[in-house]
Parts: structure tokens; C-alpha cells; sequence
């Protein structure tokens, strides 16, 4: 069984999406894109260009975010107007003519991709998603299992450990993803401050494995992450028997800038913890610069398997996004068919064994 950790379902960005307002919503949106993996142009010409129009420089909460009247475009775009210019950022796949993922079309693409089964993560740009993300699941039990999202800096109001009983306790959704990133309400605290306790109890009580994307924000710079991997690092330790994944997986461009992983000690120290798992998903980050079938991804899964084991990643595709690079199929077959040097129960493991123990999917 292939089971994709990272895949979404998603109502039309052009409304809240289960926001408070749809200009809530894109303002998530419009941080989303303020440093992309995505190509940005300027639509009178077609230039390439840097988004930086998007963010003061110096500020990265949101209060730092332009008035660019950011907007919902067509045909994967997000759209701005800066000094009577207008530009858009192609966040998702050229062919998606409205921006907008129904379960159906996942499972139309699972269907082409050989892909069993998905778990679908969430986070603000894509929307408050428990309600559409539960509705996903029980419609197909079967294809779909969800996962919760609150506002993660607000994780010790009342509301929000609210919201995280409702999502499993009445939605049915049986994990949670949490991005660490505080852009919304500043970067004063971490995932592991003394206020978030009791949100943390209430997520191991339940039983919820996280899928935890870390930032490298508030600076987007290696002193950002490995602060914010130290948080991490100390949660883990907190609760050593919590399953976690760490979603994205090892950053690239921090410890593998030549080719090959070099972890420092204390970073390595928290990749080995026995209750953290690391996802693979290289097409999405690095397909604007390598080429299917991304043999520099190849080498770096050889790394970590060699390093922690198979049993340690699972793989994930980030779909519908990472269309804008790669079909689903071959971002399947990069791994399935051209990472060699993994054996056929390595293959498993990776693939979806490690998925489908760690959300008990059969």
C-alpha cells in the first residue's frame, strides 16, 4: 500500500475557506509567498521577479505584509498589483484553472499516481481546514485520513483547545499538523513555552501524532532554525513516547548545500530521537532547480536511510502543489522506481508502511 503523508483538499481560495473572513485568509496567503519555492513574474511582460514588493524588509510578522491588493487569481496564480504593476506568484499548477481541490480530484490524480491512500495535512493558507478535512474522510474513509489545524500561537486561549477537542473528539480527525511559524501574532514564543502545556497534554492524551513543519523565520536564516528545532528538541524530550513528524524534512539548504548532509552534533541529537520521524518530499522544495528524476533527491534519501534507517521517513508529496513541478506519478516514481538502492522493504517502509503504523491505516 502507497500512502502519500502529505497531500490537500481545499474549498475555492478565493473565499475564508474557514477563516474568520476571506481577508483573513489572504493574508495567510500572501505570507505563504513572500519567500516561495514558486517562480514569481510581472504579468505585462512575463519577467521573472522576487517578490519582495509583499514584506518590509526587517518585519516578517504580518503587520511587515504591503498593501498590494493581494488576490485570488486564475489558473494556479496568486495575483498583486505594486506601483501600478501587476504581478502574480504561480503557487500552484499552471492547469488548475480555479483554485479550488476537491477530494474528487485527489482521488482522480491517486488513481493515475498508483497511490493507496493520503493523509491530508493542513495549515492557514489552505484554510481552517478541520471541517472540509473531516468531510474528506468520512465521505471516503477509505482514500483520506485528516489532520487538525489550530492557530498554533494561540494554542493557550480557551478556544483554541476548544477547537482541538471538537476536531477529535466530534470531526473525527486523528492527528494533528502544526506549523511552527508565528508570523500572525509575532515571534514572543515557541513551540515549547510553558503557556502551550496544556495544549500539548490535551494532544498527547489523545493520542494525536504532529506533524510539525518547522520555520526558519523569525530571521528565514540558519540561526532561525536551529533555534526553532531547539524548541522542538525540548518538546520531544518533554514527551519522549509522542510520535512527531517532522514535515518538509531536513532543510536542504542548511545541511546539505554541497550534495551530502552535514548535521551538526545538536541537530543530529534531535534527528535521532526515538519519537521523531522525518518526511521526504524533494520534488516540492527543490524541483524549480533539479530535474526529474532528481537524482540529487536520490543521493540525499540514501543519506538519511544510511544514517537513521527506513524505518525513520516516510514519504510525502505535497499534492496538488507540487504539480507545478513534477506530475504526482513521477513524484511517486522518483522514489518507487529510481531510488535503487533501497530494497523492496525499505521501498515499503518508505513509501507507506511507516505512514499507514504510525495513523493505524489498513
Amino acid at each position: 500500500m502507497i500512502v502519500d503523508c502529505h497531500a490537500h483538499v481545499f474549498q475555492h481560495w478565493s473565499g475564508a475557506c474557514g477563516h474568520p473572513s476571506a481577508a483573513v485568509h489572504l493574508k495567510y496567503l500572501q505570507k505563504v509567498v513572500t519567500r516561495p519555492a514558486a517562480r514569481a513574474f510581472r504579468v505585462r511582460d512575463g519577467m521573472e521577479v522576487k517578490p519582495t514588493m509583499l514584506f518590509r524588509a526587517g518585519d516578517n510578522t504580518w503587520a511587515g505584509l504591503t498593501e498590494v491588493d493581494f488576490r485570488v487569481g486564475r489558473f494556479g496564480q496568486l495575483a498583486f498589483t505594486h506601483e501600478g504593476e501587476d504581478y502574480y506568484v504561480q503557487y500552484l499548477p499552471v492547469g488548475m484553472q480555479e483554485l479550488v481541490c476537491p477530494p474528487e480530484l485527489m482521488l482522480a490524480q491517486m488513481a493515475v499516481a498508483g497511490v493507496d491512500h493520503c493523509i491530508l495535512q493542513a495549515g492557514g493558507g489552505y484554510g481552517a481546514m478541520n471541517d472540509y478535512n473531516a468531510f474528506a474522510q468520512r465521505q471516503y474513509p477509505q482514500k483520506f485520513t485528516g489532520l487538525l489545524h489550530i492557530d498554533e500561537a494561540t494554542a493557550d486561549r480557551p478556544e483554541a483547545l476548544a477547537e482541538a477537542t471538537r476536531a477529535v473528539a466530534t470531526l473525527g480527525l486523528r492527528g494533528l499538523y502544526y506549523a511552527q511559524d508565528f508570523s500572525r501574532h509575532g515571534y514572543a514564543r515557541n513551540v515549547d513555552h510553558d503557556d502551550f502545556r496544556p495544549f500539548w497534554d490535551l494532544v498527547v492524551a489523545r493520542g494525536l501524532p504532529v506533524f510539525i513543519e518547522l520555520s526558519s523565520t523569525p530571521g528565514y536564516d540558519r540561526a532561525g532554525y536551529l533555534g526553532n528545532l531547539a524548541a522542538l528538541d525540548r518538546l520531544l524530550v518533554r514527551h519522549p513516547t509522542h510520535r512527531f513528524l517532522l514535515v518538509m524534512g531536513p532543510p536542504v539548504g542548511h545541511f546539505a548545500a554541497t550534495g551530502a548532509w552535514d548535521f551538526p552534533p545538536e541537530v543530529l541529537a534531535t534527528y535521532q530521537r526515538d519519537n521523531l520521524q522525518l518526511e521526504i518530499m524533494f520534488p516540492i522544495t527543490w524541483g524549480g532547480a533539479w530535474d526529474y528524476p532528481y537524482p540529487e533527491a536520490q543521493a540525499l534519501i540514501r543519506g538519511l536511510r544510511d544514517r537513521f534507517g527506513a524505518g525513520k521517513l516516510l514519504w510525502g508529496s505535497d499534492m496538488p502543489n507540487v504539480e507545478r513541478f513534477c506530475t504526482y506519478r513521477q513524484c511517486v516514481d522518483y522514489v518507487r522506481r529510481h531510488c535503487d538502492f533501497l530494497s523492496p522493504a525499505e521501498k515499503d517502509r518508505i513509501l507507506g508502511g511507516n505512514a499507514a503504523e504510525l495513523l493505524h491505516i489498513h
